[in-house]
């Protein structure tokens, strides 16, 4: 399926439930939609096809860190920093999401991931699963961060 197909068809089946969202500019994608209020949890939610992993869709949120974790984690030193990012790795893990630590309009965010890579079976059902785990995943992630940061 090709990449405006996909997209086509991910937008139509965000119409058809009746769900805001917006294309967003990412020259490293080949399309990408942030849903706005996305699963259980009615947070913002990210689909998009890597340009460099055709027919592979990505679905993401990302949990900010608050301003006081933030500074502490801007004072880090390197080692300290590897070992937050194992921290968060490693509970990551735990709850089957792929992740990353990213800087982001000037805030520190755990993007949280969930990949879909069978082309052939991607359709309206999986992508809204898709986006129900990765909601539940960074509500997860967030508990994590107040809990353990």
């Amino acid at each position: 399926m090709s990449a405006s197909r996909m997209q086509d068809n991910i937008e139509r089946w965000l119409i058809h439930e009746g769900l805001s969202f917006e294309e967003v500019k990412n020259t490293d994608n080949s399309f990408q939609i942030l849903v706005k209020h996305a699963g259980q949890y009615g947070i913002p939610v990210e689909i998009f096809e890597p340009k460099a992993q055709s027919g592979v869709i990505v679905i993401g949120a990302k949990a900010i860190m608050k301003n006081n974790q933030i500074a502490r984690y801007l004072k880090f030193n390197e080692e300290e920093k590897e070992r937050f990012a194992k921290k968060v790795s490693d509970f990551c893990n735990s709850i089957h999401a792929i992740n990353k630590i990213i800087t982001e309009d000037g805030k520190q965010k755990i993007g949280v991931y969930f990949v879909l890579d069978d082309k052939e079976n991607i359709n309206q059902q999986v992508v809204f699963d898709a986006m129900d785990r990765v909601s539940e995943m960074h509500e997860k992630t967030a508990r994590f961060l107040m809990k353990t940061f």
